[in-house]
């Protein structure tokens, strides 16, 4: 029915614009009596084989929601109803706002893709903080992707990194630091070795002072060199860092089916989907073989199918995360993933 009927409809729409009718109307349709069983029965499936403990938390199973699909923390509830195992909200700065301007979000239905150039756009970490507090459904594991304000300088990144943290710390079950979007400038300088280093201890300091510190990763962009992958293993290590996510959004445009002048048309962004799942694995065998497979890594880029999925397992990630292939696929393919993954 999704792709048939529903996503005919949204793709006739503005990329941004069928975004915000989905969450709307998911809002509406929960409010409906009996709707989450509903919805549980179509797309929640879970077995104890799918079951995950992973940096000290414990996951229902290993499909969860990337970073940039619920940024202001809006719909978790409903989105428990879909059988993901953890969903990641942000990525949330201190302060409020608006994000880059519109047109920012383009689909590419020939490659199975998307373009982005968001910009950190949120509602600031007081207000997600305060949603996520009201929440009903409290065993959805919740990740907080954390980031600076545009007008921050990066001397002074890590004070708004240790602000988001410090404002989301009691309402989240573990943080990634986003320092690899290609949408806020210069933001992707951060990823050098001292600077990186810098920003991630005084997070970790914050984190480690508290009672019950909270799992602490990091979340990387594909167009690293193994040299740089090697930094950040390194890094990860000497800032005592629970895990990795691999990978965000690229800055490429290889081989694309889309045209080249329609592909020029929009401009800068992160490429996101089908294009990015060879890449994007390849990052992940390569951190995992060189850790050793001591640090945990959860996969993303690229997966449309269960077979993608397995892919990433295979190559080392201990968890997935879906965004693209999400909107592609629809939310049928959270089920068909876990059932492929509980069958083997």
């Amino acid at each position: 029915m999704y792709k048939s009927v529903v996503k005919p409809l949204l793709f006739n729409l503005d990329a941004e614009r069928a975004h915000h009718l989905v969450f709307d109307n998911l809002k509406r349709a929960a409010r409906l009596p009996g709707a989450g069983a509903l919805l549980r029965g179509l797309y929640d499936y879970q077995h104890p084989s799918l079951a995950r403990e992973v940096f000290g938390l414990k996951f229902p199973n290993p499909v969860g929601l990337a970073a940039g699909f619920d940024k202001n923390a809006v719909l978790t509830d409903e989105l428990a109803t879909l059988g993901f195992g953890f969903v990641e909200i942000g990525t949330v700065t201190p302060r409020p706002q608006p994000g880059n301007p519109q047109p920012r979000l383009f689909r590419l239905p020939q490659d199975a893709a998307l373009i982005n150039r968001m910009g950190f756009n949120n509602d600031g970490a007081a207000a997600v903080a305060a949603r996520l507090a009201g929440r009903h459904n409290r065993q959805l594991i919740i990740g907080g992707n954390i980031g600076k304000n545009k007008d921050t300088p990066n001397e002074r990144a890590a004070d708004d990194y240790v602000a988001a943290f410090e404002a989301l710390a009691e309402v989240v079950d573990y943080f990634v630091v986003n320092v690899s979007s290609p949408n806020t400038p210069g933001l992707r300088e951060l990823q050098d070795k001292k600077p990186l280093i810098n920003l991630l201890q005084q997070v970790q300091a914050r984190n480690l002072a508290r009672p019950t510190p909270r799992p602490l990763l990091l979340k990387i962009a594909p167009d690293l060199t193994d040299a740089q992958l090697d930094d950040i293993l390194e890094i990860a290590c000497e800032t005592k860092l629970s895990g990795l996510v691999a990978t965000n959004t690229t800055i490429g445009r290889t081989g694309l089916r889309t045209p080249t002048p329609t592909v020029a048309g929009y401009g800068a962004g992160g490429l996101s989907g089908r294009p990015l799942r060879a890449r994007a694995t390849e990052v992940i065998a390569y951190l995992h073989q060189k850790s050793r497979g001591a640090l945990p890594i959860i996969g993303a880029g690229g997966i449309h199918s269960a077979q993608d999925a397995l892919e990433k397992l295979a190559a080392g990630a201990v968890l997935v995360q879906l965004y693209t292939g999400f909107i592609y696929e629809g939310p049928g393919l959270v089920r068909q993933i876990n059932r492929a993954l509980a069958r083997r």
